[in-house]
């Protein structure tokens, strides 16, 4: 293989049409698929947002002129200019230092909550799909009870009964969030299992654990993976939304809807306490939906005109 792509040159290994192996035909996929991503002006400006708010996480400490978490009492209320770009809050603490700082307890929410629900998901979606009959009406029956329920109002419940905490807010978001990637997995689980592809490494002598594991599972990764980008400005909101009723990150903690929360009382005389880490969940969230916009493009062949 390093003897082909030596004599054709990278590029023309990338885009011959005689693939030799299964790290080219991979290669070539992903080559095209960012082709097609970057073709897509509102999904790269969803992607530069994440990038950049992954870039403002990593370097918070480099990036912030103040202590999130320090008062000063002397300086509070001030609108935004001077030292304190975005002004301060009602406590005295930098606005744009505690901003940058939720920029991390977001990302922080997002990986936690991702990693929960989307094996939940698509676990139970493939499993039904897959074998169908009682475990199918089973396991959908379960899922349909989560779905009975708005998300906001199971994750109150959750919250409630678990405790305010940030930590119990990811678990009861996660809680929720699963049934629409079990719904998803298991419509494409009853695809895939009728191909030729499946059939044959049955006959092999294929375990089911093998056929769900290592066959259906990766094929209905890149409908998964597109689902997931697009619920993670939802993941956001809901959390936004417990920070807000106080039922999720705890004061001081610089998290932004519990930052909108506390600026509530003074929106008509200082709106930048609001609107401020409103903005932010708001640009936030848009990105989140364009990039899924684009990566369903890219990736779910049945978008394809």
């Amino acid at each position: 293989m390093e003897e082909t792509k030596e004599k054709m040159g990278f590029g023309a290994w990338l885009t011959t049409h005689s693939v030799s192996s299964p790290i080219q035909a991979w290669s070539q996929q992903v080559y095209f698929g960012c082709k097609e991503f970057v073709r897509q002006p509102m999904a790269m400006f969803g992607f530069i947002v994440i990038a950049f708010l992954l870039a403002v996480a990593l370097a918070a400490p480099l990036l912030s002129p103040y202590d999130p978490l320090q008062q000063d009492l002397a300086n509070r209320l001030l609108p935004p200019g001077g030292d304190h770009l975005l002004g301060t809050d009602e406590l005295g603490r930098d606005l744009l230092s505690r901003i940058i700082y939720g920029s991390r307890v977001s990302l922080y929410i997002i990986m936690l909550v991702t990693v929960i629900l989307a094996p939940i998901g698509l676990a139970v979606g493939v499993i039904a799909g897959y074998f169908g009959g009682k475990i199918d009406t089973f396991l959908m029956r379960i899922t349909d009870v989560f779905l009975a329920f708005p998300g906001l109002v199971l994750a109150l419940a959750f919250v409630a009964a678990l405790g305010p905490s940030l930590d119990n807010a990811i678990i009861a978001i996660a809680l929720t969030g699963w049934p629409g990637l079990a719904r998803l997995a298991r419509a494409e689980t009853l695809v895939f299992r009728s191909h030729d592809y499946i059939s044959v490494v049955r006959l092999q002598g294929g375990s089911h654990e093998r056929v769900i594991f290592l066959n259906l599972m990766p094929l209905c990764l890149p409908s998964v993976i597109v689902r997931l980008t697009l619920d993670m400005a939802g993941i956001i909101l809901t959390a936004a939304g417990l920070g807000f009723l106080g039922l999720g990150a705890q004061p001081p903690m610089p998290e932004w809807g519990a930052m909108t929360s506390a600026g509530r009382a003074y929106i008509l005389d200082h709106w930048w306490l609001i609107t401020m880490p409103g903005t932010a969940i708001f640009v936030v969230s848009l990105a989140f939906n364009l990039l899924g916009d684009g990566l369903r493009e890219v990736l779910d062949p049945k978008s394809e005109s």
